[in-house]
């Protein structure tokens, strides 16, 4: 019987590693089911672009694992149990179950409400390409108003920088303002910061720093000191949150959700679950936790997929590093900031900025597009053999 490997979502996590599995093992010894439910892979770095009315590519799941011998289930993932090893979906003929020997939980993240009342109701988020789509339609809506129209993001983290400031480069018409709890950009060295405030200015963003949302409605938003503001779309990028998932399977996790894993991505309570992507609770090489990001799904999906095969095989696993290089934000098409890191995760004084900056994010996104849609190129053609396969093999011979 073949070892049935499971992986639970087709983010940039995700895809990598099923791709490269199928690379690296014997299908005569493996069978590999990735399960997603969007037919497409989504850049999520890019959603922002998408919601302000750029066309963004969409590779279709099919095509990405096309050759690989990948079985893709386009369902939702309601569930895991662990001690049956099966995983419970969800889809139009009415979903079931999937069993599995290992599994790479790989679900990713969405938008966290924090607990702030009408949030879920009445606010868009960039999180996934509908909640994108449905933003750009209310966008185009306004802008066709003519008479412009007033757009709220509340959240000052990267995901809210990008999504203002290509918001008000792309729809020049409408009015922008960026809510910051703290200083705008403080995780930023001071040049950096400087830049950041130059871009707002440049495009018409108003940037209300020391705010905090009480509440979100219909047409306005409510702050904790009392001010009102008009608002004709509210943006929520004020943080993520994962799944319940892994949690109610009983799987060891933090407060908020994520795994809990060892230096090779497998679960500590449970050593046939691996974990990559935002769904992990990784320490990196600094001894601090990985943020949610691309750059950290990458990092966890390769080292994942090294211990995956090292366990499987009978080989040594490679610790792959983790850190965190830095920040990559882009402020429209035609700007952008570098900032770099040093060990301990701290703004180095120095930072790139402007057009170069805004060049080097988009290689990057080209970059991450094109390897996560070919997940098998340049990888070694030979596959290799599970230990019990070549044991059993061994054994017959003997006989």
């Amino acid at each position: 019987m073949k070892h049935r490997i499971v992986v639970l979502g087709a983010g940039y996590a995700g895809a990598y590693v099923a791709g490269t599995l199928a690379r690296r093992l014997s299908p005569a010894d493996t069978e590999i089911t990735v399960v997603n439910a969007e037919p497409d892979f989504v850049q999520r770095l890019r959603l922002h672009q998408l919601a302000a009315g750029q066309e963004i590519a969409a590779p279709r799941l099919v095509n990405v694992f096309a050759g690989a011998g990948i079985r893709l289930r386009l369902a939702r993932v309601t569930a895991v149990d662990p001690e049956r090893q099966v995983v419970a979906v969800a889809d139009a003929d009415g979903g079931g179950e999937l069993g599995y020997d290992t599994l790479l939980y790989a679900l990713g993240s969405h938008v966290a409400d924090h607990g702030v009342r009408g949030v879920a109701e009445h606010a868009f988020h960039v999180t996934s390409r509908p909640a994108a789509l449905r933003l750009r339609e209310r966008l185009d809506s306004l802008g066709k108003r003519g008479e412009g129209g007033r757009v709220l993001v509340v959240g000052d983290g990267l995901t809210g920088i990008e999504t203002a400031t290509e918001i008000a480069e792309s729809q020049p018409g409408l009015s922008v303002a960026l809510i910051a709890r703290g200083e705008l950009g403080a995780p930023l060295s001071a040049g950096a910061r400087s830049h950041l405030r130059r871009a707002c200015d440049r495009l018409g963003v108003t940037v209300l720093e020391h705010t905090s949302v009480e509440a979100v409605e219909a047409t306005r938003v409510l702050c904790v000191d009392g001010t009102t503001l008009a608002s004709d779309a509210t943006v929520w990028t004020a943080g993520f949150a994962v799944n319940p998932i892994a949690a109610a399977a009983g799987l060891e996790v933090t407060d908020d959700g994520r795994i809990v894993v060892d230096r090779t991505m497998r679960s500590l309570s449970h050593p046939n679950v691996y974990a990559a992507g935002d769904s992990v609770y990784a320490i990196g090489d600094n001894g601090r936790p990985l943020p949610m990001s691309c750059a950290s799904a990458g990092f966890t999906g390769m080292q994942a997929m090294k211990a995956i095969v090292g366990s499987l095989t009978g080989g040594k696993t490679a610790n792959v590093r983790l850190g965190y290089p830095g920040n990559h934000i882009s402020l429209g098409r035609r700007d952008g900031i570098l900032q770099m890191v040093d060990d301990e995760a701290q703004a180095k004084s120095k930072y790139v900025g402007g057009r170069k900056a805004a060049r080097i994010k988009a290689g990057i996104l080209k970059m991450s597009l094109w390897t996560t849609s070919h997940p098998t190129f340049g990888l070694p053609q030979r596959r290799r053999h599970l230990v019990a396969a070549r044991d059993g093999a061994a054994a017959k011979v003997a006989a």
